[in-house]
């Protein structure tokens, strides 16, 4: 277990270098999209990409758990869509908002907890389960909608998205405190301690007393909650509920993670890191776009990165690795 603990401890050192470069990366675009577009650095748009990033930035937060236990979530964006569906349905049913935000989120938790059934108890390889996962929710959004948008929706619901705490959107206030509640479960909790040591070594881990089964199970549960809370938002956001709603979210939250220190190999990740990730990829798109950059183009850009970021974490465990 201590060298679980120590490879966790030379963990947070590492990513706080890749926080730093990352946060000055963020600066350097913002000098030049701030120089090459005079809307860029406006507070209408400052704050309109605050509102762009806080949904996939919150998905984010629950593919950082899971690829710190050295598994994958492709299923993240159908939750979104589930959760977003359900939370309309029950609305427009008049049920209180309270009541479908819970019914959303617990159903969500449900379909978390199934991931980990499959991936634990069956076996069945993480990528195959959240795929299948992922195909399965989509069907049903489609049976539950019948391939139609879910409109009406209360104006109280709506203000989610609307309203602002002291100049800040409340979108971004909740992506700014679920952040802050992962940092502190990764750091000071046995649940954050027996994810890092799960993705380390699996074998070691359990021979040293963590709870594999549970540590699993909540891992994929709380990214079902995370894409939950995040497909309530985007609902809000659209004013609506619609069937493809977080399509292309698992690709943006793998990217933000990667992009942001995580490990695909397991072990290693950081929720800061991951907040800048994908932050820097918001920013990259929207600057693109108002400076008229190709999308197409953009998109290479982006990619590029993802595989550069896994690149250099492939180099520097075979450095490691060396030098051990």
């Amino acid at each position: 277990m201590n060298v679980i603990a120590g490879k966790r401890l030379k963990l947070w050192s590492g990513s706080g270098k890749t926080e730093i470069f990352l946060a000055a990366v963020l600066l350097v675009l913002f000098v030049v999209f701030g120089t090459l577009s005079p809307v860029f650095l406006t507070t209408f748009n400052l704050m309109n990409l605050l509102r762009q990033t806080a949904i996939v930035g919150v998905v984010t937060i629950g593919m950082v758990f899971v690829i710190i236990s050295s598994g994958i979530d492709l299923s993240v964006g159908s939750v979104v869509g589930f959760s977003g569906v359900i939370t309309a349905t029950a609305l427009v049913a008049g049920v209180p908002i309270p009541l479908a935000i819970l019914a959303a989120v617990s159903l969500s938790a449900l379909v978390g907890l199934v991931n980990g059934v499959l991936i634990y108890d069956g076996k069945v390889p993480p990528f195959i389960a959240t795929l299948g996962t992922m195909a399965v929710l989509r069907a049903v959004i489609m049976l539950i909608t019948g391939a139609q948008m879910i409109s009406g929706l209360p104006r109280e619901f709506l203000v989610i998205a609307q309203a602002s705490l002291f100049g800040i959107p409340i979108l971004a206030v909740v992506w700014i405190a679920l952040t802050v509640v992962a940092f502190l479960v990764i750091r000071t909790t046995v649940f954050g301690r027996s994810i890092f040591a799960y993705g380390s070594n699996k074998e070691a881990a359990r021979l040293s007393g963590i709870n594999v089964r549970h540590t699993l199970y909540g891992v994929y549960m709380y990214s079902a909650v995370m894409c939950a809370i995040a497909g309530v938002l985007l609902t809000a956001r659209l004013s609506s509920a619609t069937p493809t709603a977080g399509s292309g979210f698992e690709l943006d939250a793998i990217a933000a993670a990667v992009v942001g220190g995580a490990s695909l190999s397991g072990g290693e990740g950081s929720i800061l890191g991951a907040f800048l990730g994908a932050l820097m990829m918001s920013t990259l798109r929207q600057g693109g776009t108002l400076i008229g950059l190709n999308s197409f183009i953009m998109e290479i850009i982006i990619g590029s990165l993802i595989v550069v970021a896994v690149l250099l974490d492939q180099v520097r465990k075979r450095r490691g690795g060396q030098t051990r």
